[in-house]
């Protein structure tokens, strides 16, 4: 089904710096919208329900999944993450564009479910720099990085089945690549058909 807006699907392996980038996207875009994801993981540091994830109880997420109210969920790191199919949904049929920050295994899902969304992977510039933000950001014990940099081997071989690429490397540069994306997406023939029928109509363009 089309929608007037533009689904934005971000992913990479944990350090990476994906949280960062789509948080200053948000700063300077106001037309697009965060989707906060559902998450059995205990919150961290001055996270709020409902503003970084909806935190629930394993229950409340197998509900969820019985009910198929997610439009996908996955396994991460020993903890489960889902989309709300009905929060997307109503946001980009309002005409607003969507980003959402998952893993690969839901990116790839969302594809499956959304034709049009666009798929961003971003890659660490170096394995010795991934590791180096994960012990700089002082929130894992050193078994949960090495599993964390485990998890990105698997992770970052899925690459090659996102629409694009963004290396993290200088942060201002990342964001431009980001937001260039963004712009083009939003000019793209079949998305500008969907956000601005009437004018396509009134020019008589099918």
């Amino acid at each position: 089904m089309d929608y007037p807006g533009n689904l934005f699907v971000v992913a990479a392996p944990s350090g990476a710096g994906k949280s960062s980038l789509v948080k200053a996207l948000l700063e300077v875009d106001s037309h697009v919208r965060l989707s906060v994801s559902h998450t059995t993981r205990p919150s961290r540091g001055q996270e709020k329900h409902g503003r970084e994830y909806f935190f629930a109880s394993e229950s409340e997420f197998d509900a969820m999944v019985e009910a198929r109210a997610f439009v996908e969920w996955a396994h991460v790191h020993g903890r489960r993450y889902g989309t709300s199919r009905r929060a997307i949904e109503e946001r980009i049929a309002q005409g607003a564009d969507v980003i959402l920050e998952i893993d690969y295994q839901g990116a790839l899902q969302i594809r499956e479910y959304f034709s049009n969304a666009v798929l961003i992977f971003i890659l660490p510039p170096s394995w010795e720099e991934l590791r180096s933000r994960l012990e700089r950001r002082g929130e894992d014990a050193a078994d949960v990085i090495e599993l964390r940099l485990r998890n990105a081997e698997v992770e970052l071989a899925q690459a090659s089945k996102f629409d694009f690429v963004i290396i993290n490397e200088l942060f201002d540069r990342a964001l431009f690549d980001l937001k260039a994306i963004v712009h083009a997406q939003r000019l793209r023939y079949a998305a500008q058909r969907r956000a601005r029928a009437d004018t396509f109509r009134s020019l008589h363009i099918a």
